[in-house]
């Protein structure tokens, strides 16, 4: 249940940052409450999941997942510049993601 708990937090978390983009490009002042609501949940889900998961995975897990989902989501969504060097880094993050949990 805890890695159930984590990926709603990752998604919720990567909601929350994609809504800042959308306020950074938009101006528009709606998106503030995605970013509230992505967030709020967020932590609230990532305090479930560490009932059961080692915080160094979990946060681990929830900050390098969000940040590759936010990157490809950049990539996909807001035509931001895919560079070998971005690429590359989130290689090595799931390896030591993969590692972690080993």
């Amino acid at each position: 249940m805890g890695l159930l708990y984590l990926a709603g937090a990752i998604v919720s978390e990567v909601f929350g940052s994609s809504m800042m983009k959308v306020t950074a490009v938009n101006n528009s002042k709606k998106a503030i409450i995605g970013i509230v609501a992505g967030y709020a949940l967020a932590f609230y889900m990532l305090s479930l999941a560490l009932l059961t998961l080692p915080l160094s995975f979990a946060y681990a897990a929830w900050s390098g997942v969000g940040t590759m989902l936010t990157a490809i989501i950049g990539f996909a969504i807001f035509k931001e510049e895919i560079r070998p060097a971005t690429v590359i880094g989130i290689i090595i993050l799931i390896i030591g993601l993969i590692l972690m949990r080993i």
